[in-house]
Formats: C-alpha cells, structure tokens, sequence
C-alpha cells in the first residue's frame, strides 16, 4: 500500500513538473556556471596582476558585457518561439528552424555593430570620467574581446535550440570544455608562459575571443551530428530571409534586450560609480559582483528553463501547467538564493583570499570593503534571482513589454538614484550604491512576481496584455 501511495504521489501534476524542470535546468545551470567562470577565471587572474589591472579589467569587461547583453536579449527570443512552436506540434521542424535562422541573422548583424561600438571604449570611459591610466588599460582588454563578440552570439543562439529542444547536454559539455581551454589560455597568455610572450589584461581578452571560436565550431558540430537535432536542418537554405520571422524576433527580443541593457547597465552604472569612488572600491566591487554572478548562474538557469517550460504548456494551451512551470522554477530559484546569501556572508574573507594577496599591504582597503559588499551581496541576490525566473516565465508567454517598464522603474528610477543618494548626499560611498542596487532588485522581484500570478489567473498564454 505505501509503494502505491508513493507512486501516486510521484505522478502528481506537481511532482512532474518539478521533475521536468530540474532535468531540464540542471544542466542549464551548469552550463551557465561553466560560462560565468570564464569570465571569474579572467577577473581572478587579473587579480594576480594586482588591484590596478583588476580594476582597469573590470571596466573593460563592463564596456562589452553590457553590449554583448543586448545581443543575447535578441537572441533569447527565439527560444519562446520554438518551444511554442514545439508545443502546438504544427509544422514544428519547419518553425524552428526558421526561428534558429532569423536568429543566427540577428546575432551576426548585433555582433558586428556591438565590436563598431567597442573600438571606441577609451573614448567612452575617459567621457564617464574614469581614470585616464586605467582607461587605455581596459580599452586594450576589451579590443581583444571584440573577434569572439559575433561566435559568442551565435553560440547562444544554438544554446537556445539545444535548450528549447529540451536537449542541454550538449550545450553543457561544450562549456565545460570552453572553460577548461580559457584557463589554460588565460595561464600562457597573460603570464607569458610555453614561449608566448606576457600581454597581461590583453591576453585574457585574445584567451577568451579564441575560446568562444572554438566553443562555437564543437557545438555546431555536435548539432549536425546529433540524430535527433540534425533533422532540423539548421543551416539548410541559412541565406533565405524570413522578414516577417525576423520582425517577430525584434519585437520580441528588444524589450528583453533593453531590460537586460537597464540591468546590466545598473551593475556598470555601480562600476563607474566605484570607479570615481577610489580604485579600492572598484576592485571590491569587481570581487563581489563577480561572486555574486557566479550564483546567480542557478536562477539564471531555472529561467531558461521557466521560460521553455511555460512556452511549451502555453502553446498546448494548458494554463495550469503553465502556472506550475512558474511557480516550480522561482521556489526554486529563491529557495537557493537564501541558502546562498547566508553561505557568501559567513565565507567572505576566505572568497576575498581567492582573488586578492591578503599579505599585501596594497589590497587590504579592497579587502577591507569587499567584505562588507558581500554581505550586502547576500541580501540582495535573494531578489536578483526572483526576478530574473520571473522575467523567465513572462518570456516563456512571449510577455516582455511590461516587464522591460518594470525594469526600468526599478532599476533606474528607483535602484540607482537612490544608490547614488546614499553614497554621495549621505556619504556611505560604495555601501550606499550596494544597497542601491538590492532596492531595486526587489521592487522588480515583487513587480514581475505579481505581472506573471495576473497572466495565469486571466489565461494570458500567448503576447501578454
């Protein structure tokens, strides 16, 4: 009798979804922390070059990560148009294969005008007011970035494919690998080692830019050799222009690429803030926004996963389940996040040995700060990864003018004046911009949060109103 109660219950509505969730976000999860520590291999190398190149790095890698955002936003939308597609079950290998095409169009043409874009870095950085020295410095990083901006688009776009097929693995293998080549590569590159000259801040650039070619070639191939994947045929007929798809595409990305631009531009706003604060302030910023990046990872993740879950259940037209897909992922999502919060506020001085020579004389101001930055950080990612499942499962309903407004309110007329409040007027410095950013973070969370309960209730399963 307990076997059949038990299986009963493993059969509930519930229990099912929670199940196709984490099998589908967990690898997602992975593949997104294996991406992040990339970049958190690049930032803790910098590190070992001292506080100033950390510094100069992190406003180089702000200048193109913003950007590259943007890009992704567009991409992103193709990923609610094939799980619908793939959800009604109407002439789904065509459907998705059009999107995949328009999308793969848009990462090429984004990708050559975010690199046009990045050329001028100085320029930029010198008008924001930033520190002439570490301004040609993080130029110098972020030129060698530009070669893998057009690969790195077209890599998400497949990564969009792979996930709405509800297929990550592949995905997930080809980032591991990514990221083990980018650490051996930042090691000769920056360092000077197996003969190649030492180029520091430049290295780490070209180590990346090489990483996301070769990331881009393997999965690509992996794809095409795939049984179940190749018969979509992504690159058949790839010069054939879809207008109306392509359209659809931007109509849907660019809400999703201005919000991300409002989020990503809050956190760089905080860096140039930083940055006119003291150089000691940047580095502990870098350390803990980069931590609390890496974390972010999972809810980021669950997102992905929300939104290929909700799209599947809105394009059979089952709002129940379209309900539990959401509600599954942001318990999850905050669940983890709390757990997570009190973990970084209890390890914060041995986090901050991992980047930074705590016998240093030099770093112990940056030490000294960033200890405080991650506490705040803890309180503020409980917010940071609700909102971003919830704005996952809005996608999922193809739902992303109303949330770019709610970012917008949050971030910007709400998060960072009053970051700005506190650290200047008020004189709390780099503290007041960090809990600048948790205020905002959470008036988006509560917002989103409550667009997507209002969607489900009133049947809303495709273009929110």
């Amino acid at each position: 009798m307990t076997t059949l109660v038990t299986n009963a219950a493993r059969l509930t509505p519930i229990a099912v979804e929670l199940r196709a969730t984490l099998t589908l976000a967990v690898p997602l999860i992975f593949t997104q922390l294996a991406q992040i520590s990339i970049l958190t291999t690049d930032v803790l190398m910098m590190g070992w070059l001292g506080s100033a190149a950390l510094a100069a790095g992190a406003l180089g890698a702000n200048i193109v990560f913003m950007q590259v955002m943007f890009g992704f936003g567009i991409v992103m939308a193709t990923a609610p148009m094939m799980a619908q597609a793939l959800g009604a079950k109407r002439h789904s290998l065509r459907e998705v294969r059009r999107s995949f095409r328009q999308g793969a169009w848009a990462s090429i043409a984004i990708g050559l005008g975010i690199g046009a874009i990045v050329l001028m870095s100085e320029t930029l950085l010198l008008t924001l007011g930033q520190n002439p020295v570490s301004a040609a410095q993080a130029a110098a990083y972020a030129h060698a970035l530009i070669p893998g901006i057009v690969p790195l688009l077209l890599f998400m776009a497949l990564r969009q494919f792979t996930a709405a097929l509800e297929r990550p693995r592949p995905a997930l293998i080809v980032q591991l690998a990514m990221f083990v080549f980018n650490a051996g590569a930042n090691y000769v590159l920056i360092f000077g080692k197996l003969g190649f000259p030492a180029l520091g801040l430049i290295g780490a650039g070209l180590a990346t830019s090489i990483t996301n070619w070769l990331g881009l070639v393997a999965l690509l191939v992996w794809v095409m050799r795939d049984r179940r994947m190749r018969r979509y045929h992504l690159l058949g007929r790839f010069w054939r222009a879809d207008w109306p798809r392509l359209a659809q595409i931007f109509r849907l990305g660019l809400p999703i690429s201005i919000a991300f631009v409002l989020e990503v531009g809050l956190f760089s706003g905080a860096v140039y803030t930083m940055g006119i604060i003291g150089t000691a302030e940047l580095a502990a910023h870098q350390i803990a926004i980069q931590v609390a990046a890496t974390t972010f990872m999972v809810p980021l993740g669950l997102a992905q996963a929300a939104t290929v879950r909700v799209g599947l259940h809105a394009g059979a037209g089952d709002a129940g389940a379209v309900r539990r897909a959401g509600w599954t992922a942001l318990l999850l999502a905050t669940g983890f996040m709390a757990i997570m919060a009190v973990t970084i506020a209890a390890a914060r001085h041995p986090i901050l040995g991992l980047f930074l020579d705590v016998d240093d004389p030099g770093n112990q101001r940056s030490i000294a700060i960033g200890a405080t930055f991650l506490i705040i950080a803890g309180v503020f990612q409980i917010f940071d990864g609700g909102q971003c499942v919830a704005l996952g499962a809005l996608r999922g309903l193809k739902d992303t003018r109303v949330p770019m407004l709610i970012a917008a309110l949050g971030y910007w007329a709400i998060g960072f004046p009053v970051g700005l409040i506190l650290a200047f007027p008020l004189a709390l410095g780099g503290v007041g911009v960090w809990w600048g950013l948790a205020l905002g973070l959470m008036v988006v969370a509560v917002l989103t949060t409550w667009r997507f309960a209002r969607c489900t209730r009133l049947g809303l399963l495709d273009g929110a109103r």
